[in-house]
């Protein structure tokens, strides 16, 4: 019941945050607007519904450490991205032809601010959190990733290998993020700091979304395999192998703390022997 009555509420109130970033898109300064007005509501919404379903503060958004952490994870964000542009770019398959849009660029921050909330709240905060209470890290962090991969096959330029490309490099890299943290701003700002990096900076696609300019006018070129196509670098192996190897940092310093959930085993009824004289 407890994930129903959370994701019921989450939900609701990123739909309707949804819904007003999309009615103001026309104005860069309404969409950011409205994209952080979203994203704090989120916010404020997931602390009361865990309060009410769980009777505990919600510690995984607790406010001690809640600048350190975001700040942390948007410097290691925006820091991989460019190291993987970096190297598509060197393999021939990225160059930057001019300046992009700065208004689109702040219109873009507000999006991907409620976006963020929105998927880190829904996929880390309950789904990952609530099973990993029952089946354990390591089922949770599988089960939960192949979910937020699935999510972008809705994207207008999906495709199956760029959901199964977020599956493997987001889904985990992100997981493993709360894992080791054990709250919610380490991931979510890693997963701003990527797409403000690759949507706001970079001007690429972002998971095929068909999203605004950014700063640079960058485009693709070259074999699907190195550049993501219209899917986006995510879609990119280099991406994939790049976050990897993050994800596998963040899950070994998590285990070396203590960090990991083991699955439960099922107990068994206890049996009487009874001894006949």
């Amino acid at each position: 019941m407890r994930l129903a009555k959370q994701l019921g509420t989450v939900v609701v109130v990123a739909a309707l945050g949804s819904a007003a970033v999309q009615v103001v898109q026309g104005s860069w300064l309404l969409t950011l607007a409205a994209g952080v007005t979203a994203a704090l509501l989120m916010l404020l919404t997931y602390r009361w519904v865990v309060r009410r379903t769980e009777q505990r503060p919600p510690h995984e958004l607790g406010r001690a450490g809640a600048v350190a952490g975001f700040g942390q994870g948007l410097g290691i964000g925006v820091l991989l991205f460019a190291v993987v542009i970096g190297v598509i770019a060197l393999a021939g398959g990225y160059r930057v032809e001019g300046w992009g849009a700065p208004a689109a660029a702040l219109g873009y921050l507000g999006i991907t601010t409620a976006a963020v909330a929105t998927e880190e709240l829904v996929f880390r905060g309950i789904v990952q959190r609530l099973l990993e209470e029952r089946v354990g890290t390591w089922v949770a962090l599988a089960v939960t990733a192949v979910l937020f991969g699935a999510m972008h096959l809705v994207n207008p330029n999906a495709t199956l290998w760029g959901a199964v490309a977020i599956a493997i490099e987001a889904g985990g890299m992100l997981g493993a993020a709360f894992v080791l943290t054990r709250t919610l701003w380490l991931p979510m700002g890693l997963h701003f700091g990527w797409n403000i990096a690759a949507g706001g900076i970079f001007g690429t696609e972002v998971s095929g979304s068909d999203t605004p300019q950014g700063l640079l006018e960058g485009v693709p070129s070259g074999p699907v395999l190195l550049t993501g196509g219209a899917f986006g670098p995510e879609g990119s192996v280099v991406a994939v192998v790049a976050c990897s190897l993050v994800t596998a940092v963040l899950l070994l310093v998590a285990r070396r703390r203590g960090r990991i959930v083991p699955r439960r085993r099922p107990v068994l009824p206890a049996t009487t022997a009874t001894v006949s004289a």
